[in-house]
């Protein structure tokens, strides 16, 4: 954009027009079920604190612990005097919790996966990536100077045709595990065999499945039963049902020994409060031991879901804590949100850019903090408004 401030001026206005305008909320409170924003005490279903740890009592106390021993900032990247022994533990702890050789820490979620595709492909090489994949893995394949397609969204016919064109160069398959704004999963199962058979990376962004998924937590793959060498990079978020901040890449030896020299996101960059480390250590230790938060939050979904059907609420497919509901207008979807939130609820509208075009839709999340007196509100508002 040229440097013309009425030219921003009016982008902005058009944004607005276009009922694609983005504000920020104030929050007031914890990270919970029921909060205080911008003033007003709302029930909320739009976050990703699956497991409704992102207060807990005892990962609280592990942050605060820490601080003490390590202060607040790192000061440093992970490569120079960054990487405290809370760190070294946490890798460690998810690389035994996810059945990997190494895990690395990233800052973010997005710094991982740009960090990650910049660093594994490059020009020459290709990137097949799932047309809903997050913004990270789009960004992070734009960025890498691959070649990029696009296959149809979890069609694996679609991908092996793509495949089946590539005559060089390196091939990574990318895809969410569980997508983030249409709650549905990915076909990882096909998606190891075709990378398999066709020689290729494979990559699973378990940014939603981590921690709410398989026996004990350790997410999508766990639940498919899929181990390293099916799928030689996961990546998965710690901001999510974990209820701290950061991320991990888990893989081999190999792997994450060239990422530490490769990955320009985790080299060029100051480590993570130690504080955030050891909070998300207690953290893991809660996710393995208390199934009854998965328990809980598969109870909740199933019990929304039977709810908005009896109500003929149209639901898009979904079995995950993502529940979302296709409205199509960017418009209508602002109105059904602002018309909730008057009622007390907090559902987000979510909207172009971040779903494709027409296809504006009530993000709704389900967590464990949550009980079914508080989702049995949201489906008679619902009901009420007129979904």
């Amino acid at each position: 954009m040229k440097n013309d401030p009425k030219l921003i001026k009016n982008w902005l206005k058009q944004r607005k027009k276009q009922h694609l305008y983005r504000t920020h909320r104030l929050s007031e409170s914890p990270q919970q079920a029921c909060m205080r924003i911008d003033g007003k005490q709302l029930l909320n279903f739009s976050s990703n604190d699956y497991l409704g740890l992102a207060n807990h009592p005892d990962i609280i106390t592990s942050f605060k612990v820490a601080t003490d021993i390590y202060g607040v900032g790192t000061g440093s990247a992970h490569l120079i005097s960054g990487h405290t022994k809370a760190h070294q533990a946490l890798e460690e702890a998810l690389a035994d919790f996810t059945g990997r050789e190494r895990a690395l820490l990233f800052s973010t979620g997005y710094m991982a996966n740009i960090g990650v595709l910049n660093a594994l492909a490059e020009r020459g090489d290709v990137i097949y990536a799932d047309r809903l994949n997050h913004a990270s893995l789009v960004d992070g394949a734009l960025l890498s100077k691959a070649s990029t397609k696009r296959y149809q969204h979890n069609d694996t016919h679609s991908l092996e045709r793509q495949l089946k064109t590539q005559q060089t160069g390196n091939k990574l398959i990318v895809s969410d595990g569980v997508f983030s704004m249409d709650g549905d999963i990915a076909k990882v199962n096909s998606l190891a065999n075709i990378a398999n058979k066709h020689q290729a990376w494979l990559m699973i962004d378990d940014a939603h499945g981590f921690g709410t998924l398989g026996t004990n937590g350790a997410g999508l793959l766990q639940q498919q039963q899929l181990e390293q060498d099916d799928v030689p990079i996961l990546m998965a978020t710690l901001g999510k049902a974990v209820g701290t901040a950061g991320a991990f890449i888990a893989g081999s030896e190999a792997l994450i020994e060239y990422l530490i020299q490769t990955a320009r996101s985790h080299i060029f960059t100051t480590a993570m409060p130690a504080a955030i480390a050891a909070a998300t250590l207690t953290s893991l230790d809660i996710i393995k031991k208390e199934n009854w938060r998965r328990e809980k939050l598969q109870r909740l979904i199933k019990h929304f879901k039977q709810g908005a059907a009896e109500r003929k609420i149209g639901l898009m497919p979904s079995n995950t804590a993502i529940q979302p509901i296709k409205i199509g207008s960017s418009k209508k979807a602002l109105t059904i949100s602002q018309q909730l939130l008057e009622r007390g609820l907090l559902v987000s509208a979510i909207r172009p850019p971040t779903v494709p075009d027409n296809s504006a839709r009530l993000r709704i999340t389900l967590s464990t903090a949550h009980n079914t007196a508080m989702v049995d509100e949201l489906l008679s508002q619902l009901d009420t408004i007129g979904i």
